[in-house]
């Protein structure tokens, strides 16, 4: 690679969504020059929501990709740098940090925040993809409140599934859980908690088939692994809770991380093991995981960040 193609910049942030352009807002009124790339989904995982209605602000609520864009033109008017591409590499041995963006060209940072988010695990059908957003969900606390006095299906057998089952047990008629084996995975009390549910029907060996429905979900065909045996069950909402990818590859071996790919934090911070290098939003944080959370852990890693260059004399 040529060496003409490397730039150097102060605080780089990589990562569009809320956490991302929190930090960008942040990090542009304390004059730190923020560059900020947006990824592969600029907007992240709220461009692939419809309805949001529980993010303070927007008293009728808001389009998911629309308020991605308010967040953006709002740090655009701060002075963030907003671009278009992927960070595909970094280097975190010494100062200043390395980001390779699209392979081709070099970022130099003197403090680098990672606000890559995560991804949800989806079923792989054609049927579930046609439908997102049309009935089809990964996150019951965002969408379950669209089928009050509906009848929902639910995919996933953990401890988010359960919750996640548990939540939209008090909004929906019933509630039909699919599960693949004949045992949860999630914890004792967790599932006690899911078999004392009247409105919540399990489903064991169960297969997904197909999703049907044309502009929105209208039933969930199913097959039992063990007997073979098909059905269609009508339901207006089908919830995938199969878990979370964070989009940490690129970190891996830089960073610490826990055994599923999410970036420790420093407890209280958004300070990772590698100095000068913080990370916010989903790609740390598998708890919460809502827009707002998001939004405040990217303002925690620019205040983080303008401490750390203060204290460096950087800035």
């Amino acid at each position: 690679m040529a060496e003409g193609n490397t730039e150097r910049v102060h605080v780089l942030i990589i990562g569009s969504g809320p956490a991302g352009y929190t930090a960008a807002i942040y990090a542009a009124r304390a004059n730190l020059k923020p560059v900020l790339y947006q990824g592969i989904q600029p907007g992240g995982q709220l461009t692939i929501t419809t309805e949001v209605e529980n993010y303070p602000g927007y008293a009728n609520g808001i389009q998911g990709p629309e308020m991605m864009v308010d967040f953006e033109k709002q740090a655009h008017r701060m002075g963030a740098d907003i671009r278009f591409g992927l960070a595909t590499k970094v280097d975190f041995m010494q100062q200043p940090y390395k980001v390779w963006i699209d392979d081709e060209k070099i970022i130099e940072a003197d403090a680098v925040i990672i606000a890559t988010g995560a991804s949800a695990k989806w079923l792989g059908l054609e049927s579930e993809q046609r439908l997102n957003g049309y009935g089809v969900s990964a996150c019951a606390v965002c969408d379950g409140f669209f089928f009050r006095g509906k009848e929902v299906a639910i995919v996933g057998a953990g401890d988010t599934a359960a919750e996640e089952a548990l939540y939209l047990s008090k909004l929906c008629t019933t509630v039909h859980m699919l599960i693949r084996r004949d045992a949860m995975r999630a914890s004792k009390v967790m599932q006690e908690r899911v078999f004392k549910t009247s409105n919540i029907k399990v489903y064991w060996n169960t297969d997904t088939e197909e999703i049907i429905g044309g502009k929105n979900v209208t039933a969930v065909k199913i097959s039992n692994n063990k007997t073979g045996e098909k059905q269609e069950i009508p339901v207006n909402g089908f919830f995938v809770a199969i878990g979370h990818q964070p989009n940490s590859e690129i970190f891996k071996g830089w960073v610490e991380m826990d055994e599923a790919g999410y970036i420790k934090t420093v407890p209280g911070t958004s300070k990772t093991n590698v100095e000068g290098v913080f990370a916010s939003g989903d790609v740390q944080d598998k708890i919460y995981r809502q827009a707002v959370t998001a939004a405040g852990s990217g303002c925690m890693a620019a205040l983080d960040a303008e401490r750390y260059l203060s204290a460096k004399g950087a800035h």
